[in-house]
């Protein structure tokens, strides 16, 4: 989908590559880019394509990933086998939005990948940004972590979160229908839900089209 978040996956490991490319293709609002094996190529990649998101390995060919990471001017993730607690304090300290250690699963992945998706939903309001929202942006960056907001909720997103069933996965349209509003609303209402951690979005592929987006509780 054209709204999707664009990732650029760099790994000298082409079959590793592959593999987190499909973990990306898998979660909903992401959609993975080639991947590139060199931090020579990884740049020319994200000068002519523009990704919003690069998961980087530190070990590569070329250079050192946490060298490149201070010439990137784009929300990057580590992906990395590297553990010393050097590599994870200079990835930080260059700008890296999470440090996710190798061998991971799909899920881990996935989970990072969402509480991106809710990062850049609350830094995607318009208006200025008060302390509060800064540090619920902050804390969206943590898979597990994020606090659901104090504000009251309205009536409707009371009722989009309590047509939830614990363990089910609906559409937009299907909350819309068991609601009684339109499935815009239900919608904005579902993403603003997400936001807080209070919605959990998936993604489930038919037999044709464009995978679908399933909304449910978190589990847990």
């Amino acid at each position: 989908m054209a709204d999707d978040f664009r990732v650029l996956i760099v790994d000298d490991d082409f079959h590793v590559a592959k593999l987190h490319a499909a973990y990306v293709d898998s979660v909903a609002g992401f959609l993975a880019l080639a991947p590139v094996g060199t931090a020579s190529l990884a740049l020319q990649a994200i000068h002519s394509l523009r990704p919003d998101l690069v998961l980087l390995d530190v070990y590569l060919p070329d250079a050192s990933g946490l060298d490149l990471l201070q010439q990137l001017d784009v929300d990057t993730i580590i992906l990395s086998a590297a553990s010393d607690p050097a590599s994870v304090r200079v990835a930080f300290r260059r700008g890296a939005l999470g440090y996710l250690l190798k061998p991971f699963t799909s899920e881990s992945l996935s989970q990072q990948l969402r509480s991106y998706a809710r990062y850049r939903r609350l830094l995607g309001q318009p208006g200025a940004l008060d302390q509060e929202a800064v540090e619920r942006a902050k804390r969206s960056l943590i898979p597990g972590d994020v606090t659901p907001s104090s504000k009251p909720r309205s009536a409707t997103e009371a009722a989009v979160l309590e047509s939830l069933a614990p363990g089910e996965q609906y559409s937009a349209a299907e909350v819309a229908s068991r609601v009684g509003v339109s499935r815009a609303t239900a919608q904005r209402y579902l993403s603003s839900l997400a936001d807080d951690g209070a919605v959990d979005i998936q993604l489930r592929y038919g037999t044709t089209g464009r995978p679908e987006h399933r909304y449910g509780l978190p589990g847990r």
